[in-house]
């Protein structure tokens, strides 16, 4: 089968072999209409870049890598789908890596090592230090991705991340809107991650805000965040041994609150009428769980088109770019595990994409 060309694309999406040139290299002035048009055709067809053409012309390869702590977790899957995606339309091939959080293994892939080719990373780190990726961005096109653990006078690459705190307050208090009053948190992580730590801080406030205290029985520490300890910090949230019983548990990530609700439906205790559950990772797990889970949803599709174009900027440029830090939208979607049956009063942009009742908050900042 012959390959796509430009042309074929340009046929299909009724532009010109120009424009279409302009899309795939992330070109401005198109029109956002032209520009998903143009997208589209390019999904359909299959269109895919010549990276050896292009190599000889610019002395680049158009291979990247995206690292990720692990690929089984569906909120990294998704954002991988998303990054692929994006990386196409500007003509770059995506490697995917998983460096498990292992410091040494996020330090090696960060600095492209295994893949002489690369042009560039985007990482998601959970161990490696900033100090340490430092000595990488003077020599290496690299988009970090997560939580940020150095202060904003000292950035030391491209950055791309939500509000981990101001997303654990929403969240926290959308259950105290509720009533609820004995809230725990699931996700206070042993290792000391900066996402605990963040969406720690982000509970706590919310806490406070309220006149509510923090008491540390309801905060269970965890190994990791999946399904199993999720399951058994519910377990001992509900056991008579704690002395007190949570009437709602904020989870630290999905799949965390998708083992909670197991627990809960072992423990014979209704969802939300006795415990409400809320997540935060957006994922399509989320959505089909039994009953379907209020999140915080980050804005996945930002992110991804955010790091793929700072990356794409960065392999480009002749002389060195200031870094900068963007914080991508995130928007809570209400759900059953915290509404039941009810529908709440709609406002701001009301429905989602999907056909569960929720109400939607997003925020969205550069610096």
């Amino acid at each position: 089968m012959a390959a796509v060309t430009l042309k074929d694309v340009a046929e299909r999406a009724g532009v010109s072999i120009k424009t279409v040139s302009n899309v795939v290299r992330g070109a401005p002035r198109v029109s956002d209409a032209t520009r998903s048009r143009v997208r589209r055709a390019v999904d359909e067809l299959g269109y895919r870049p010549n990276p050896s053409a292009r190599g000889l012309r610019t002395g680049r390869s158009g291979l990247v890598a995206l690292v990720v702590p692990e690929l089984a977790t569906p909120y990294f899957a998704e954002l991988a789908h998303h990054v692929r995606r994006e990386a196409t339309l500007l003509g770059l091939t995506v490697l995917i890596e998983e460096s498990l959080g292992d410091a040494a293994e996020e330090l090696r892939l960060a600095n492209g090592v295994g893949a002489s080719l690369l042009d560039g990373v985007i990482l998601s780190p959970l161990r490696v230090t900033p100090d340490e990726l430092a000595s990488v961005t003077d020599e290496f096109p690299l988009v970090l991705l997560g939580e940020r653990t150095y202060g904003r006078d000292r950035v030391v690459a491209d950055h791309v991340l939500i509000d981990n705190v101001a997303a654990a307050r929403d969240i926290t208090a959308h259950l105290i809107g509720l009533g609820r009053t004995r809230i725990a948190a699931i996700g206070v992580d042993r290792q000391g991650s900066a996402t605990s730590r963040q969406r720690l801080e982000g509970y706590q406030q919310a806490l406070h805000e309220a006149g509510l205290p923090f008491d540390p029985r309801l905060a269970p520490r965890v190994e990791e965040f999946d399904r199993h300890n999720g399951l058994l910090a519910m377990r001992a949230l509900v056991s008579p041994a704690v002395g007190v019983r949570p009437d709602a548990v904020f989870c630290f990530s999905d799949l965390l609150a998708v083992g909670a609700q197991r627990a809960l439906h072992e423990a014979r205790l209704g969802i939300p009428d006795e415990v409400a559950v809320a997540g935060i990772d957006g994922s399509e797990e989320a959505l089909y769980s039994t009953p379907s889970l209020t999140t915080v949803v980050p804005d996945k599709a930002a992110i991804a088109s955010l790091a793929v174009k700072c990356l794409a900027a960065r392999i480009r440029s002749r002389s060195p770019l200031p870094f900068e830090v963007h914080v991508a939208p995130h928007r809570l979607a209400e759900r059953e595990s915290t509404l039941g049956g009810r529908r709440p009063v709609r406002t701001g942009s009301g429905e989602g994409k999907d056909n569960c009742p929720h109400r939607e908050h997003s925020r969205s900042t550069r610096h």
